[in-house]
């Protein structure tokens, strides 16, 4: 379930402030009543804008291997790449959850909002492994600080299967893999960098389960319906 605004603006009629504005002139009606604002529905209900029917868009599932330089974000100012540029669609996808503009590695892009809420809500501990190199040797003990969880901007940011891979002397660069089980912005560098390591490469890896394994940097590919239901099944009772 998703505001009405929403729906109706992701399905290409108007804005979501123009939506809003419908809603408030009672032009909007969902299953045969006059909708209000602020109210919830779903894209399977009989929606109706200015006496037509909503169309029911086809949804779309793809798993990006996002490359270095693109931006997670619907425009941007400074005419950076949009991560939407990325695939070959006339529908309006949005990525689940974002990777920051110097960050690779797996991320879907979808228009299905409900599984977007699923995988976005950090009730369902949705696992995400990362890759990263960071400067300085980490220590077993600061590796035990990063399982442990380290207190950022009063949140416990908490890592687990914390494995150092390797260390070279010679850059004094140490590579980790982690998993996190929340998506809060910045959290794999807020981490290490409380622990005096900054990050200088980071991947994400492994997503809700996708691996880019098979993916080049800017390579994407469709889900398939099973790994869609495999990902709806992620979704945890309240």
């Amino acid at each position: 379930m998703e505001r009405l605004q929403k729906i109706i603006a992701e399905s290409g009629v108007t804005s979501r402030r123009k939506a809003e504005d419908l809603i408030k002139e009672g032009k909007v009606t969902v299953n045969g009543r006059v909708a209000t604002l602020g109210e919830k529905a779903s894209i399977s209900d009989e929606i109706i804008v200015n006496g037509k029917r909503l169309a029911k868009e086809d949804k779309e599932y793809y798993l990006l291997n996002k490359p270095r330089g693109v931006i997670c974000s619907k425009e941007d100012k400074e005419g950076r790449k949009l991560i939407t540029d990325c695939i070959a669609t006339d529908k309006r996808i949005y990525p689940v959850g974002r990777l920051d503009y110097d960050t690779t590695g797996a991320i879907i892009l979808t228009n299905d909002g409900e599984l977007t809420n699923i995988l976005e809500h950090p009730r369902n501990s949705i696992e995400r492994i990362y890759y990263v190199k960071v400067c300085g040797l980490v220590t077993k003990e600061e590796k035990l600080m990063l399982e442990r969880g380290i207190i950022i901007d009063g949140h416990k940011a908490k890592a687990f299967n914390v494995k150092v891979k390797k260390y070279d002397k010679d850059s004094n660069k140490s590579y980790v893999r982690l998993t996190l089980k929340e998506g809060k912005n910045h959290e794999v560098k807020n981490m290490f960098m409380a622990i005096k390591h900054p990050v200088d490469k980071l991947k994400r890896e492994v997503f809700a389960g996708l691996t880019i394994n098979d993916l080049k940097s800017g390579d994407y590919r469709k889900l398939t319906i099973k790994e869609v239901k495999r990902l709806y099944a992620l979704k945890k009772e309240d």
